[in-house]
């Protein structure tokens, strides 16, 4: 069985103004092929679907190529572009559910507390789309879970869980780091807008 592939569609970003309240944020869509099954991992906010459209373009894919999606949790910059994937089916999958062949999921409550993260296993590296369960590199820099939670002790849990068996994290609200390096991944080619170019593999 071939290991499942990953592929970061758009990093997720989160803009603060002085005072540390969110003007703005944005998750980062994942894709995983995994056997015959294409599985999106968060859709982003509302208004991106034609960045989303265009990463999937050059990988000569479209929405309606899509299975399966998965939202880490449900608020509004995680699932916005959920009606894009019209063929595809929303699961809502449950702790160490199988997704698909090495690709299952892991609850990490406490930024909220439906929140789940998706795990690609198999060959080195392990990664782990956190969706807010890790934010930022930030968070895992400083150790100190997200700043938006429903429980505290269980966000610090669930951060220390998924940083245990990942290599790789997909943050919900920044560029995918390595864990062991405790550094960035070479980050996605930019446009000059500012927008990822075209989906970045984390699996090379």
């Amino acid at each position: 069985m071939l290991r499942p592939k990953v592929f970061l569609l758009k990093a997720g970003s989160i803009l603060r103004d002085e005072s540390g309240e969110v003007l703005d944020a944005r998750s980062s869509v994942t894709l995983i092929i995994s056997g015959k099954r294409k599985i999106i991992v968060d859709t982003g906010q509302e208004g991106e679907a034609a960045q989303i459209k265009k990463a999937l373009a050059g990988l000569q894919l479209s929405p309606e190529d899509i299975d399966y999606v998965v939202n880490t949790h449900s608020h509004p910059d995680h699932c916005g572009n959920n009606h894009l994937f019209s063929r595809a089916e929303i699961l809502a999958p449950q702790d160490c559910q199988q997704i698909g062949p090495g690709v299952w999921a892991m609850a990490t409550p406490g930024h909220s507390l439906d929140s789940i993260s998706i795990v690609v296993a198999g060959t080195p590296p392990t990664i782990v789309i956190a969706g807010d369960a890790l934010p930022t590199f930030g968070n895992f820099q400083k150790n100190v879970p997200p700043a938006i939670h429903v429980n505290r002790n269980l966000a610090i849990s669930s951060m220390k869980k998924l940083i245990q068996i990942a290599d790789i994290v997909v943050p919900g609200h920044d560029y995918p780091f390595s864990v062991r390096k405790s550094m960035y991944l070479k980050p996605p080619v930019m446009t000059p807008s500012g927008g990822q170019s075209s989906a970045q593999c984390l699996t090379d």
